[in-house]
């Protein structure tokens, strides 16, 4: 009898403190102009949690717009960030936060209330400044860069990732993830790498083809050979909506799913398929889904006691 191959997701839901963002990306989905989208109040948070806490599920992303840097506002925006990670962890939740650039004092604070962090590379090639991010500050490749070396400094399980088919070229993923895995080796800290494939959605101002999914194994393929065996590489099921070409990402080096939740709000138009359906497609092809936490075992010992405890309870309960 055949033992089954892994492939690993996570049982998550997404807290979005605000959409408001200072930068205008051209195809983005999620962003509202500042000023226009309410801030999600601790007490809003906690009515959407509390009834979570019964079904299985571990992750709570923390995902938000970008506040500028030197807005009067950005102080609070923090504050709203690290309140609601607080909150999510004194519910027995994991949470993971990826909040666009953040100073090296502001990362070093939310270790505290993290488990682990997260933010895209999206493409090193500086060229997209002047297309897709003519209007986005923050996208800047160097200082996405130094991001992931930050985290590697302060020792933080951090997953980032490339948006495919934004205006890049081939050279342009081997680029980008030959930069993450120099920083890998550095630090050891990188947990994975996410393929995602643009996808057009009713709301973005570009007008573009989405990334065909036929392309898609073959970056995998690459990305497999350039990044450190250690590091586990992520497609998105919900962008990868034929079968046949998911399990094509599988067989070349994928192992993670990301985060299963009732929304992916970055691309808002494609819904996550359940759990169980993804199950159903895989074990046609003799692979298993199995259930994770947002951080990898070998960097439980980086947590914060606080931390290690509410990992270390998560642990023993998926293991019995």
């Amino acid at each position: 009898m055949s033992i089954a191959r892994t492939v690993t997701y996570s049982p998550a839901y997404t807290l979005v403190p605000t959409y408001e963002c200072f930068n205008r990306c051209s195809y983005c989905n999620f962003r509202s102009d500042p000023g226009t989208s309410p801030w999600m109040t601790l007490t809003a948070a906690a009515g959407l949690l509390e009834p979570l806490q019964p079904q299985g599920i571990c992750e709570i992303l923390i995902l938000s717009g970008e506040v500028h840097p030197n807005s009067a506002r950005r102080s609070a925006w923090f504050q709203r960030i690290y309140d609601l990670c607080e909150l999510s962890l004194s519910l027995g939740f994991l949470p993971h936060t990826n909040a666009g650039p953040l100073s090296y004092p502001e990362m070093e604070q939310l270790k505290q209330v993290n488990v682990s962090m997260g933010l895209m590379l999206e493409q090193l090639t500086p060229k997209l400044r002047s297309t897709v991010h003519q209007q986005a500050p923050s996208k800047i490749p160097q200082v996405r860069l130094e991001q992931l070396e930050w985290a590697g400094k302060l020792q933080i399980p951090f997953t980032t990732g490339l948006l495919l088919g934004i205006g890049e070229d081939d050279r342009d993923w081997q680029e980008s993830l030959a930069a993450i895995a120099d920083i890998h080796r550095q630090y050891r800290h990188i947990q994975e790498v996410i393929l995602q494939p643009y996808s057009f959605g009713t709301t973005q101002t570009w007008d573009a083809p989405t990334f065909h999914p036929h392309r898609l194994p073959e970056v995998v393929a690459i990305a497999r050979q350039i990044l450190p065996p250690d590091i586990t590489i992520q497609i998105p099921p919900n962008l990868v909506e034929d079968a046949g070409w998911l399990l094509a990402c599988l067989d070349a080096g994928a192992r993670d799913l990301g985060g299963i939740s009732p929304k992916d709000e970055v691309n808002p138009d494609y819904p996550h398929s359940s759990a169980r359906r993804l199950q159903e497609i895989l074990e046609t092809a003799g692979w298993q889904l199995v259930p994770r936490l947002p951080v990898y075992p070998q960097y439980d010992s980086w947590l914060l006691e606080r931390s290690q405890i509410a990992v270390r309870q998560w642990r023993t309960k998926t293991s019995s």
